[in-house]
C-alpha cells in the first residue's frame, strides 16, 4: 500500500472514532434555543444573544443553536440582534422550562445600520461587523468579486481568466496566494509546492450565488490559522440550505453565456428545517475581449447535505467538480504596443492558455456536548489537475523556438481538521478553552517546468519530480474575560513540516522537516455598544514550496512573521460605522521558489506598516454608502535607502460606492476600485500605473423572479489590470529590453441576467 493510501486510510479510521464516539456523549438533551427564519424555517447563524447587564453573550451556530449552559439563574430576559432581521427580546421564563430546546422566530428585514451593536469579540474577528454589513448588503455577483468582499483587498487576472488572480493586500504582492490564507466549508484552497507558485490559490471552483458568508482577519493572530496568513485569512462558507429553487441565465458582450440552477432535493417540512440536501450547476463560456479569442469554458457541480443525525450532531457532506479551460493572450510590452506590433488588447504568443479541474470531498461532524461544549471533526479529499502555458520572455531564452513554458501537476489532497471549544468559570472569571489539530497531506505526481513550442513541441525539461509534503499543527487558545468588557485571548501553536521531493531529471531523492512555534497574544475591550478597541499581537509563518525546503536543509525554510495591530470599531449616532487599525508586519529571510523559471532566490527581510480604515453609511433609509481605504509603506530591511522598494506592493488604495437595497422592487450599487502608482523594481525608477475604474449593476427583484444589468468599468477605462517589470526580447530584436509587461484590463462590459425562483 502507496504512503498516499496509508495516510488517507489512517485519517478515516480517525474520524470514523471521533464520529461514533461523539454520538454516544451527545444523546441527551440540550440546554438551548434554535434561531430560525420565521418565513423560511432555515436556521440563522450568527445570531448575537446577551443578557441587559452583559454577564451573558453567545452567538448561533450554523444550525442556529445557542447554548444556555451558562446562563445566570438571575437573568430575566435576553436581546437577540442579527443583521437581516428584526431585533427580539425574550423572556427567559418562557424557554426555561422546556424539554428540549425552544424555537425562536426572527422576521427578515432589509438591514439597516441603526440595529448595529458593536460587538467584536476573540471569538468572531473585528471584522466580523463590517463583513455581515457586506454580505447583505452588497450580494456576490461574480467569481472576482469573491474576494473583493475583503475590505483593502485588490485582484488582477492575467492568464485569460482561468488562472488564479494575483491578490494585493497590507502592502503585499501575494502573487497567487503565498501570505493569505483561503478557505471554504473548513477545506484549504491555497496549493503548497504548486507547479506555478507557492499557495496558488484558485477560487473559481465556488459558485458565487451559493456563498453564504465571508468571514476575514488581517495579520497572523489567530491560532487555528497556520500555513499562509502572514498577510490575513479569507473563509468562505456556502449555503447549507437553499430558500429556493432558482434558475439562472446570463448573457453579456464578447460572446459570454453563463447558466446555473440550483434545486432542493428535500422538500422543506416542519417548524425548523433540520435536514438539507441540494444540488447545483454552472456552466459558463466567453470569447473575451482580447483580440485572440479565449474561448474561455467552465464547468461547476456542488451536491450538498446538511442535517442533523441526532438530537445534538449534525453532519455536513459536500461533493464538488470543477473543471475550466482557456486561451490566454499573456503579458504584452509597452514597447510593442507603442509601436503597432500589437493592439492594447492583443498577443505576442497566443498560444498560452491552459486547463486545470478540482474535484472535492468534505465531510464535517457539529456535536452541541451537554456539558455545553461544541466539538468540530472534519475530513476532506481534493484531487486537483492543472496544466499552463506561459510566454513571459518571448525569445530571450531561446531565439529559435521561443520561450514559451509549461507548468503541469497530478495531485491527491488528504486531510483532517478537529477542534474542541467550552466556556466555563475560573472562580468568577469567565473563560473558553479552543483546542484543535489539522493534519493536511498533499502527494502531487509528475510536476514539471518545461520549456515547449505551440503546447505540442518539448524543447527543454528544466524540471520534474514528485512531491509530498505533511503538515500537522495543533493549536491551544485560551480566552479570559476579565470583566464583562475585557477579553484577554492567549493562545499557542506550533507547526510539523514533512518534506520530500523526488527529482526524476537528477534521479534523486530529498527529504526535510521543520518545526516552528508561534505564540499569540489578543485584548478586545469593549468600551460600550458604540466602541469597541482592540490589540492584537502574534507570530505566524510563511511555509516555502517543498523544492525550497529540501535544498536549504533545515535553514530558515519556515521564516517567522511577527505582527501587532491596534484599532477599533466605532458607531457614530445611528447611521455610520467606522472601523480603524494601524498595524506592523515584519518577514524575516524566507527563500522564494520561482516556478516560472525553476530557481531560488533569497527574500531577504522585510517590514510593512500602514493603517486601514473602513466606513459604512446609511445615508436616506435603504441607500448605503460605504469607503475602504488602505495606506502601507512597505520596505525591505538591510539594503540601501532608494533600493529598498518592494516591487508592485500597493501602498495606497481605495474601494467604495453606494449601494441601494430593498426587499422587492429596484435595487442597484455604483462602486470603484482605484490603486494608486507603484514602484515596480527595487529602486522605483520603472513605475506600475494606477488605475480608478468604475462598475455597476441594477436589478428589479419580484417574489418570485429578478432581472438585472452588471457594466464593469462604466466608463470604459483603458487600464493595465496587472503589470510587471520584465526582460523580455521580441523576434528579430538584437538584445533583450526591460520594461513594463502588461495585462489589459475589462473594458466596458455589460451582461444582463434573469433569475427565476420556484
Amino acid at each position: 500500500m502507496c504512503a498516499y493510501t496509508k495516510k488517507s486510510s489512517y485519517l478515516l479510521l480517525l474520524f470514523l472514532f471521533l464520529f461514533s464516539s461523539t454520538l454516544v456523549y451527545s444523546q441527551n438533551n440540550l440546554k438551548g434555543i434554535y434561531i430560525v427564519n420565521a418565513e423560511t424555517k432555515v436556521p440563522v447563524q450568527d445570531a448575537f444573544i446577551q443578557s441587559e447587564d452583559l454577564s451573558f453573550n453567545a452567538t448561533a451556530d450554523e444550525n442556529g443553536f445557542v447554548s444556555l449552559k451558562n446562563l445566570s439563574p438571575s437573568i430575566n430576559k435576553l436581546y437577540l440582534t442579527r443583521i437581516g432581521f428584526e431585533p427580539k427580546i425574550i423572556e427567559v421564563a418562557m424557554i426555561s422550562g422546556s424539554e428540549k430546546p425552544s424555537i425562536i422566530y426572527l422576521d427578515a428585514k432589509v438591514s439597516s445600520l441603526k440595529e448595529v451593536t458593536v460587538r467584536a469579540t476573540a471569538n468572531n474577528g473585528v471584522f466580523k461587523t463590517i463583513s455581515d454589513l457586506d454580505i447583505h448588503l452588497r450580494p456576490i455577483n461574480n467569481s472576482q468579486e469573491v474576494l473583493r468582499m475583503v475590505p483593502g483587498l485588490f485582484i488582477g487576472q492575467h492568464a485569460g481568466g482561468g488562472k488564479a488572480e494575483q491578490i494585493f493586500l497590507r502592502g503585499f504582492d501575494i502573487d497567487h496566494g503565498t501570505d493569505i490564507n483561503i478557505s471554504v466549508d473548513g477545506m484549504p484552497v491555497n496549493m503548497v509546492s504548486h507547479a506555478h507558485g507557492q499557495g496558488y490559490a484558485d477560487l473559481h471552483f465556488v459558485i458565487p450565488e451559493l456563498i453564504d458568508k465571508v468571514n476575514f482577519n488581517k495579520g497572523p493572530y489567530f491560532a487555528d490559522k497556520g500555513n499562509f496568513t502572514t498577510a490575513g485569512f479569507v473563509e468562505f462558507k456556502t449555503k447549507d440550505y437553499l430558500e429556493n429553487n432558482f434558475l439562472k441565465v446570463e448573457g453579456g458582450q464578447f460572446s459570454t453565456f453563463r447558466g446555473i440552477a440550483g434545486l432542493n432535493l428535500i422538500k422543506p417540512k416542519g417548524d425548523r428545517r433540520d435536514q438539507s440536501l441540494y444540488f447545483a450547476g454552472e456552466g459558463s463560456f466567453t470569447k473575451g475581449f482580447f483580440e485572440s479569442p479565449q474561448d474561455f469554458s467552465r464547468f461547476n457541480g456542488i451536491l450538498k447535505y446538511h442535517g442533523s443525525i441526532s438530537n445534538a450532531s449534525t453532519l455536513s457532506a459536500t461533493v464538488t467538480g470543477f473543471t475550466s479551460k482557456w486561451n490566454a493572450s499573456g503579458q504584452i510590452p509597452d514597447r510593442a504596443v507603442e509601436s503597432g506590433t500589437v493592439g492594447f488588447y492583443g498577443a505576442i504568443d497566443n498560444t498560452e492558455g491552459g486547463e486545470t479541474s478540482r474535484y472535492n470531498a468534505n465531510i464535517e461532524l457539529l456535536s452541541n456536548l451537554t456539558n455545553g461544549a461544541i466539538l468540530r471533526n472534519q475530513i476532506y479529499y481534493s484531487k486537483y489537475k492543472f496544466e499552463l502555458y506561459s510566454n513571459f520572455t518571448f525569445f530571450k531564452e531561446d531565439p529559435v523556438n521561443g520561450d514559451q513554458i509549461r507548468q503541469k501537476e497530478n495531485r491527491n489532497i488528504v486531510g483532517y481538521n478537529g477542534s474542541f471549544q467550552k466556556e466555563f468559570f475560573l472562580g468568577t472569571i469567565l473563560t473558553e478553552t479552543k483546542t484543535g489539530i489539522q493534519v493536511r497531506y498533499d502527494d502531487v505526481k509528475d510536476i514539471e517546468l518545461t520549456r515547449t513550442r505551440n503546447r505540442v513541441i518539448n524543447t527543454n525539461e528544466i524540471m520534474r519530480g514528485d512531491i509530498m509534503e505533511l503538515n500537522a499543527g495543533v493549536y491551544w487558545a485560551q480566552r479570559l474575560s476579565l470583566s464583562k468588557n475585557l477579553d484577554v485571548t492567549g493562545a499557542l501553536r506550533a507547526d510539523f513540516f514533512t518534506n520530500q521531493y523526488n527529482d526524476k531529471l537528477a534521479s534523486q531523492t530529498s527529504k526535510s522537516n521543520s518545526t516552528i512555534l508561534s505564540p499569540k497574544l489578543n485584548f478586545n475591550y469593549r468600551v460600550n455598544n458604540k466602541v469597541e478597541l482592540y490589540l492584537y499581537n502574534g507570530r505566524g509563518f510563511h511555509s516555502n514550496d517543498t523544492r525550497v525546503a529540501v535544498q536549504q536543509n533545515r535553514r530558515k525554510v519556515l521564516p517567522p512573521a511577527y505582527g501587532t495591530d491596534l484599532g477599533g470599531i466605532f458607531k457614530v449616532g445611528n447611521k455610520l460605522v467606522l472601523q480603524s487599525a494601524l498595524w506592523y508586519l515584519w518577514l524575516s529571510q524566507e527563500f522564494v521558489y520561482v516556478g516560472d523559471e525553476g530557481v531560488v532566490e533569497p527574500g531577504g527581510k522585510t517590514r510593512r506598516f500602514g493603517f486601514d480604515l473602513s466606513a459604512r453609511y446609511e445615508v436616506v433609509k435603504n441607500l448605503f454608502a460605504d469607503a475602504d481605504i488602505s495606506i502601507a509603506n512597505p520596505r525591505a530591511i538591510d539594503v540601501a535607502k532608494g533600493e529598498n522598494y518592494l516591487p508592485l506592493a500597493p501602498r495606497f488604495t481605495s474601494v467604495g460606492g453606494f449601494t441601494y437595497r430593498k426587499e422587492s422592487g429596484w435595487n442597484g450599487s455604483l462602486r470603484y476600485r482605484f490603486m494608486d502608482d507603484r514602484p515596480a523594481n527595487e529602486d522605483k525608477s520603472v513605475i506600475a500605473e494606477g488605475y480608478f475604474v468604475v462598475d455597476a449593476a441594477i436589478n428589479y427583484t419580484k417574489k418570485r423572479w429578478e432581472a438585472g444589468l452588471a457594466i464593469q468599468n462604466l466608463f470604459d477605462t483603458k487600464w493595465k489590470e496587472t503589470q510587471f517589470d520584465t526582460e523580455s526580447r521580441l523576434q528579430n530584436e538584437p538584445a533583450p529590453v526591460s520594461e513594463i509587461h502588461f495585462t489589459p484590463g475589462t473594458p466596458f462590459f455589460a451582461r444582463a441576467s434573469f433569475t427565476l425562483f420556484f
